[in-house]
């Protein structure tokens, strides 16, 4: 099943300028592994050493923090969309 991800705009150079990657996988972890085989590099920019997303980078599926769901594991169909989505620091 497609699963389609949403790429944030300082990545897209990775993916040659696509906002959205339609890959294959049942959980966010196989998704963004389907990613990572299709634009090589995209997984070290989201996921870090210990496998865990990086901190300053957000993943949903719907609506939803993977932080709040099984992370990785967080099941995925047709129908969730993935976001990927650097945080911003600042402000005063």
């Amino acid at each position: 099943m497609a699963i389609r991800i949403k790429i944030p705009t300082p990545l897209r150079k990775m993916t040659a300028g696509k906002d959205v990657v339609e890959v294959e996988g049942s959980n966010v972890g196989d998704a963004l592994r389907a990613l990572e085989a299709q634009h090589p590099g995209m997984w070290t920019k989201i996921v870090d050493d210990s496998g865990k997303v990086r901190r300053f980078i957000n993943v949903y599926a719907g609506d939803e923090d993977i932080r709040f769901l099984e992370g990785l594991e967080t099941a995925v169909d047709a129908r969730t969309e993935i976001s990927i989505i650097p945080a911003i620091a600042g402000g005063v």
